[in-house]
């Protein structure tokens, strides 16, 4: 069943800070999910299970009280599934993120080509602001995304090519056979070092 009026779902993980509680004073926000919003954003991220998440966040007015820039340190402790056996993997994430946030009327309007700044790094980049509110929460739950193995691997395990193929052989025993190609960037290399 979608969402009425095509509107997202709500975050598994909201906690909502006002950008005009900062532009008086710079907030410090610790936050922590409960057991229900691990279960949900554990559903949501692919994992077995998130067994703890929390973040300290701290957001500052800049540019003026134009923006607000979020900085955080997030830790959680996760159960991944081993790409090559299914077994659960323990893992805990530790990540720095930033952000910065403008009003909507700040930032241009993205069906507009613009320049890219190859100088910004992707925390110089204003996302927009949704009603004057920032969901630190579901901000930190982008984060940890970021921060998971992508191909997390139960301790000993190892991917094998164990597919036959019409002749008998297995991809293993074809590659093993095979010629080692050569590097195309060698040449490059060989005209480098007579510089």
């Amino acid at each position: 069943m979608s969402p009425a009026n095509g509107a997202l779902p709500a975050p598994e993980f909201s906690r909502v800070v006002h950008a005009d509680t900062v532009r008086r004073a710079d907030v410090t926000e610790t936050i922590e999910a409960t057991e229900a919003e691990r279960r949900a954003l554990a559903e949501r991220l692919e994992l077995e299970s998130i067994g703890s998440l929390t973040a300290t966040v701290k957001l500052r007015a800049v540019r003026g009280g134009q923006m607000i820039r979020v900085s955080g340190q997030l830790e959680a402790d996760v159960v991944q599934t081993c790409v090559v056996t299914l077994e659960p993997v323990p893992a805990h994430v530790s990540e720095r993120f930033e952000a910065l946030f403008a009003p909507p009327s700040m930032i241009e309007d993205p069906g507009l080509e613009v320049d890219f700044d190859a100088s910004l790094s992707d925390e110089d980049i204003p996302e927009p602001m949704e009603n004057n509110r920032i969901d630190i929460g579901e901000l930190t739950a982008q984060h940890l995304s970021l921060g998971l193995d992508p191909y997390p691997h139960a301790e000993g395990a190892e991917f094998e090519d164990h597919r036959e193929h019409e002749d008998g052989e297995t991809g293993e025993e074809e590659a093993a056979g095979e010629p080692e190609k050569p590097n195309p960037f060698a040449v490059l290399q060989q005209l480098k070092s007579r510089n």
